[in-house]
């Protein structure tokens, strides 16, 4: 009795699927990552901020249904050469490699987003403070002041976050972008942007009224972003420079 019992258990078992898959991760080749991290940011980053967890205007891409069900880009690669113009996003003219990339970068991601539970942050603050110090007066001092918006800064968030807020600050509609548009009578209208896409945009002033327009060769249309800088530093960044730059903000109490 207790042989046939067992040996029913051991069917029952056997058809029960096992609770976790015993095929590894895919693997991605870390220059790939890299390079489609670059474009990534320099060219969807503005409303997907640069490690894809969302933006001024784009969604979390590391929660996208079209990323996930997306295997070597042939989900991505479309959205990215069409856009979405109903949504307010452009196409972008990539090559096939490039969307490779960005593919790569993007699941690479997904992957380090699913194992955020087993990842523990380790002593980041490794740099030279002194090198610090000099890389932010070469190319933070223009807008920022240790004794002005910065002073204290380190006090207010751990070392993590404080470098995490410099790679990738927080971006709202409501904090630093701003669209000017300005018609062939050269008036212009200037405010937050509501939409912005290559056919129309619209914006709403400093008044609270709304304005609409119709791009055209002979409309301008300027897009200003107070985190630009910040975005043109990811695509410089190297690892001694964020260390180093961490190292100095860090001793801002």
């Amino acid at each position: 009795m207790i042989k046939m019992k067992l040996h029913v258990a051991a069917l029952i078992l056997a058809t029960i699927p096992p609770a976790f898959s015993q095929t590894p991760p895919p693997k991605y080749d870390p220059a790939s990552v890299e390079r489609g991290r670059a474009t990534f940011a320099s060219t969807c980053g503005f409303c997907h901020g640069t490690s894809a967890k969302g933006g001024e205007k784009g969604p979390d891409l590391l929660r996208s249904v079209l990323v996930l069900h997306d295997e070597h880009g042939e989900s991505i690669g479309p959205v990215i050469l069409n856009g979405r113009p109903d949504k307010g996003m452009p196409h972008f003219a990539l090559s096939a490699a490039q969307i490779t990339d960005i593919a790569n970068f993007l699941h690479a991601s997904v992957l380090s987003a699913e194992d955020r539970d087993n990842y523990k942050i380790l002593n980041i603050v490794t740099g030279d403070a002194k090198a610090g110090a000099a890389y932010f007066a070469a190319n933070c001092q223009s807008c920022h002041s240790v004794t002005g918006d910065l002073k204290g800064i380190a006090a207010k968030y751990d070392p993590a976050t404080l470098q995490g807020r410099f790679i990738e600050p927080n971006q709202t509609q409501s904090e630093g972008i701003t669209v000017t548009v300005t018609l062939p009578s050269g008036q212009t209208f200037a405010g937050v942007p509501v939409n912005y896409d290559d056919f129309n945009v619209s914006l709403r002033d400093d008044k609270g009224d709304y304005h609409a327009f119709r791009r055209t060769k002979d409309t301008k249309v300027e897009l200003h972003n107070r985190f630009q800088a910040h975005l043109d530093l990811v695509l410089r960044y190297s690892d001694d420079d964020i260390h180093n730059l961490t190292a100095y903000l860090v001793t801002l109490k």
